[in-house]
């Protein structure tokens, strides 16, 4: 399975840590950078990520930005993509079982590494769980088709 990943100039380490262990545990990472530390714009990351999650070129995306709101933001402007900008494992436990998120954001200013090990475990080792929940999601990309 393939995830997309990226960043800004605040994350460059986290991601590369991030990166590492996601493909540790059998995943092809598409990496659209950023390796440099200069000053760059998170919403062009966030953008590439969200393109290729809602194309198909990937499964699954994380970005990673000093707090993940702006990248976050970015990416869910993209048709297809839900995004869940998370500090903490449940709420990324609850994204996946519940909201069918495609599209994990965090802080790298934020949080640790060893937490964001843990959040993009859970976010996934979870799966969407269908059923009562499917109706709110339609009703997500019904909201996206009207705006």
């Amino acid at each position: 399975m393939k995830i997309a990943m990226a960043n800004d100039h605040s994350a460059v380490e986290m991601k590369n840590e991030i990166k590492a262990y996601v493909e540790s545990k059998g995943y092809e990472v598409i990496d659209f950078g950023t390796n440099s530390s200069e000053s760059c714009d998170y919403p062009a990351y966030g953008e590439k990520v969200g393109r290729a999650v809602a194309s198909g070129e990937a499964k699954y995306g994380i970005a990673i930005c000093g707090t993940g709101i702006g990248i976050g933001i970015a990416a869910g402007k993209v048709n297809g993509v839900r995004v869940c900008t998370c500090s903490e494992p449940y709420s990324a436990r609850m994204s996946r079982r519940h909201n069918d998120t495609n599209v994990l954001t965090f802080g790298a200013r934020v949080i640790g590494v060893e937490m964001a090990k843990m959040i993009v475990d859970e976010w996934l080792d979870n799966e969407y769980e269908g059923g009562r929940h499917q109706r709110r999601v339609d009703m997500l990309m019904e909201i996206e088709k009207n705006a």
